[in-house]
């Protein structure tokens, strides 16, 4: 038995050789190497150039806002809004809700799959068995009829081990790729992260208008009742006619006509809230927002555009599945090349267990392969230049996406400048419609006013205040888009989180 294991010895130690001779050998990678994508080259994201502050407006929400290029974005950028409901309901949803759970078990699918194929790729392959069998066998089988049959019992103890050398790189080339997989997988989830909390923002601005449309609608329901009343009354007195007051009775009908479709939005608006932070829409407690609650952020930071390659998760996402395009090319290309694989085994072979460890019983075995592809009816070419094709399809998405950020960026500085200008614009008239109403009632109150234009000023009244919601609710929700648009500063949540640490051990 010793002497088996030191003639074993021997050969793994030429086995050994070989094998240091690939890995020198291997140090040769086919393929290309991946490179960044560099940074689009241009100065601005607009084609004209914004002002350094948005316009002003008398009104909750209507501050200025003012653009500070190249100024950080907080990881928790929606604490800006200054709504302690809406950031702890943030918070909720990114522990209870599934659309980050399920991103999170991705991203472990992905970091295991890596792991695996590292354990095939760096360690040989090693594998123990242990076998019992027990045979009978005929003399005819061994061409002597009149031998009596032979049954013996055959046992089996092993160890054998198998390495694939990586010559040509093709192995640290799918190690590139999967590693490629679990970044992809990772900005998926910075971006599940910011999806969410963009949505959670928006849905309660979208909230808050809808509380502000049902309460200017029920307001002008109320008016439009008195105003009914006050119509009948002087129908009674000969002062109007039939047909005025019904025009009225139309008017009011009307208005509360109005009312249950915004009810009805409202509810679909909270019910999906309590989606978003992972709870059934029976079960969920969800405060109430309303547009005087949230705070504007004044201070826009704004990245410089050769930043925004790096911050936005889409295009790093895009990133990755370029360099795992890229390394599928160079596995594609050292599949044309020769495979070598070593592989040894040592164990013993006895007719009882007892003997499996006796002398004269071990076995090994040391061998060498090489596969060198020769015909495969152009398979292997074939393949190699689709993975040059995928890579190209992935070039084109990375510009894509990149190109699609940039108009997102620029869609929403140009719109935040428009909301505000709208916004001013939108409290005059509200104020003006406001003033006519006012003007027309007193006119009809005392017999003196035309009933057709106290008709329009209720209408243009009820129009001007839910236009006037829906542009405070504008400029928030935009806001909240550029933070988005921007990569919403994900970057930063380990700088913030290593800063609270030495706080607190400081204190």
């Amino acid at each position: 038995m010793k002497r088996e294991a030191r003639e074993l010895f021997h050969c793994l130690q030429r086995a050994l050789l070989t094998a240091v001779i690939g890995i020198c050998l291997s140090a040769c990678t086919v393929g290309p190497d991946f490179r960044r994508p560099e940074a689009p080259s241009v100065s601005g994201y607009t084609s004209t150039v914004l002002p350094r502050e948005t316009a002003t407006a008398s009104v909750s929400g209507g501050a200025a806002q003012y653009f500070a290029a190249g100024r950080e974005i907080s990881a928790q950028w929606w604490q800006l809004f200054n709504n302690p409901a809406m950031d702890q309901m943030i918070r909720q949803a990114f522990a209870d809700s599934p659309t980050p759970a399920a991103a999170q078990a991705t991203l472990r699918r992905a970091r295991e799959d890596l792991r695996a194929r590292s354990g095939t790729e760096y360690f040989p392959q090693a594998d123990a068995s242990l076998s019992a069998s027990r045979q009978k066998v005929s003399g005819t089988a061994t061409g002597q009829p009149s031998t009596p049959a032979l049954t013996y019992g055959l046992f089996n103890a092993s160890v054998s081990v198998s390495y694939t050398l990586d010559i040509f790189g093709g192995g640290r080339r799918e190690m590139e790729a999967l590693q490629s997989q679990v970044d992809y997988q990772r900005y998926q989830l910075e971006a599940a992260y910011l999806t969410l909390s963009a949505n959670i923002v928006t849905t309660a601005v979208q909230e808050a208008s809808l509380r502000s449309q049902v309460k200017a609608t029920e307001e002008i329901i109320v008016l439009s009742e008195k105003l009914l009343e006050l119509a009948k009354r002087h129908n009674q007195l000969g002062g109007i006619s039939r047909s005025e007051v019904l025009t009225q009775q139309a008017q009011a009908a009307q208005f509360r006509a109005n009312l249950p479709p915004l009810k009805k939005e409202l509810a679909r608006t909270r019910n999906q809230l309590a989606v978003y932070v992972g709870t059934f829409p029976g079960e969920a407690h969800l405060p109430e927002f309303s547009l005087d609650q949230l705070n504007l952020p004044q201070e826009l930071p704004i990245s410089l555009p050769s930043s925004l390659v790096r911050q936005r998760p889409d295009i790093r996402a895009a990133e990755a599945l370029l360099h795992a395009a890229s390394a599928q090319v160079g596995v594609a290309t050292a599949n044309l090349y020769p495979q070598i694989t070593l592989t040894g085994s040592l164990g013993s072979q006895a007719a009882t267990l007892s003997n499996l460890m006796s002398n004269g019983t071990s076995v090994w075995s040391l061998g060498a392969g090489l596969l060198q592809p020769v015909f495969r009816g152009g398979e292997l070419a074939a393949k190699r230049r689709a993975a040059i094709a995928d890579y190209d399809e992935a070039a084109a998405r990375y510009r894509e996406t990149v190109l699609g950020a940039f108009q997102n960026v620029a869609d929403v500085l140009e719109a935040l400048d428009a909301d505000a200008a709208g916004l001013a614009a939108q409290v005059e008239a509200e104020r003006a419609a406001r003033g006519t109403l006012e003007l027309a009632r007193r006119q009809f109150e005392l017999g003196a006013g035309n009933y057709l234009l106290l008709l329009d000023a209720q209408r243009q009244d009820q129009q001007a205040r839910i236009n006037l919601a829906q542009a405070r609710a504008a400029r928030f929700a935009d806001t909240a888009a550029l933070f988005q648009s921007l990569g919403g500063g994900w970057w930063n949540r380990e700088e913030s989180v290593r800063g609270q640490a030495a706080v607190k051990k400081e204190n």
